[in-house]
């Protein structure tokens, strides 16, 4: 029976380039795989004509001698699709072809096509993170802090090489140095890492004692990190190449500082801004006059508290706050006042309060006055 015209079996026009060609293959071969096709028996020898073709047509040397001669190309002994001598195509040459679609369909997801071992025996360390809790007044003004790290650094002995004695890696011979196997089921080349050396191409035969072969050691590093004014809690500080050492000589990671910015007695924070809760006795209140209050960068602030100042009433002191982290000013501080009423009286003392209820007027107490006449009327209207 004479053969089909290839261009025909993948269904392209002949002057197709190379991406057409693999694309008509890829959606043959999925239609025809023995597979999913377990009912038609014309399946199989479907699925390697569709395999033949593409062998030849991938290939530009191939294709292009197809082009002139045809079939004839490949029969009695001229090479290309076939073995020689063989007629044609033949299982190996199959699998070969199957393999470089199934790689392009699926190297990406299972890990990095082709590269062979120099991108494997390198490996990148861990990033790490460290936690660093300061207070609000160091956030006010900045700080350079000693911290002490405990990570994984590069072997002064073998200087990572993982190797006793400056002696250099063998090439893995299960994989010949490439980190990963291949392993023929059915149709398929399935990739997977290689078992011996786990992915890394190389086997260390005289491991450094240092490391056991790992190129690196636990070790406490003592490091100065500046922070910034203006951090709060949340603020993350990157240090590049601070973190774990790489394996095998790869690079280092980073390292990660998470500011957590301590509660404080006095002032509460949000954001730029800072809040006080200032407590005036009631006279102070009442009459009116001058408090000192604190400020973030320990000084003092002279404030009037207005006469007849109430509980809740907020004053602003602008600009003493904390400072903005990217520049930009600093925020405010608001006081709030916290009218508090005297305990632990004295005879004396209850007399003149007594006294001074009794002198006191509605208009002393508007805000009283005003609430019981509301309730004298809510009253009587329950009555009506």
């Amino acid at each position: 029976m004479a053969k089909r015209d290839y261009y025909d079996v993948l269904g392209v026009a002949k002057g197709a380039d190379g991406d057409e060609i693999k694309k008509a293959y890829r959606k043959k071969a999925k239609e025809l795989h023995p597979d999913r096709n377990s009912g038609n028996p014309d399946a199989e020898s479907q699925f390697k004509e569709v395999n033949e073709a593409y062998d030849v047509l991938k290939d530009a040397d191939k294709k292009a001698a197809y082009d002139r001669f045809g079939h004839a190309a490949f029969e009695g002994g001229m090479g290309g699709g076939g073995r020689p001598g063989g007629g044609g195509y033949q299982g190996g040459d199959f699998a070969s072809a199957f393999s470089d679609v199934f790689d392009d369909l699926f190297g990406d997801f299972m890990g990095q096509r082709g590269g062979g071992a120099g991108r494997q025996r390198a490996t990148r360390g861990s990033d790490l993170r460290y936690n660093l809790r300061i207070t609000l007044e160091e956030a006010y003004s900045g700080l350079q802090k000693t911290i002490n790290v405990p990570t994984a650094v590069t072997c002064g002995t073998c200087s990572g090489s993982g190797s006793e004695g400056g002696t250099e890696p063998a090439t893995c011979e299960t994989c010949r140095g490439m980190g990963k196997v291949r392993a023929q089921q059915g149709f398929f080349t399935v990739e997977r890492t290689c078992p011996h050396c786990s992915g890394l191409g190389q086997i260390i035969k005289n491991p450094c004692k240092a490391c056991a072969g790992a190129g690196r050691v636990q070790k406490e590093r003592s490091l100065s990190v500046n922070i910034p004014m203006g951090v709060e809690t949340g603020t993350r500080i990157r240090l590049a190449g601070e973190g774990e050492a790489g394996l095998r000589g790869g690079p280092p990671g980073d390292l990660y500082i998470f500011i957590e910015v301590r509660e404080h007695a006095l002032f509460q924070r949000d954001g730029t801004n800072l809040f006080c809760r200032v407590p005036v006795s009631m006279t102070a209140a009442a009459l009116g006059g001058d408090i000192e209050v604190p400020t973030i960068d320990g000084g003092r602030s002279r404030v009037k508290v207005p006469a007849g100042s109430q509980s809740g009433k907020q004053m602003r002191l602008r600009g003493k706050g904390m400072p903005a982290l990217r520049g930009g000013g600093s925020g405010d501080m608001f006081l709030e006042l916290a009218v508090e009423t005297p305990v632990n009286l004295s005879s004396r003392q209850k007399e003149l309060l007594r006294e001074f209820e009794e002198a006191s007027k509605s208009d002393t107490n508007p805000e009283s006055s005003s609430f019981f006449s509301a309730v004298k009327g809510f009253w009587d209207s329950m009555k009506g």
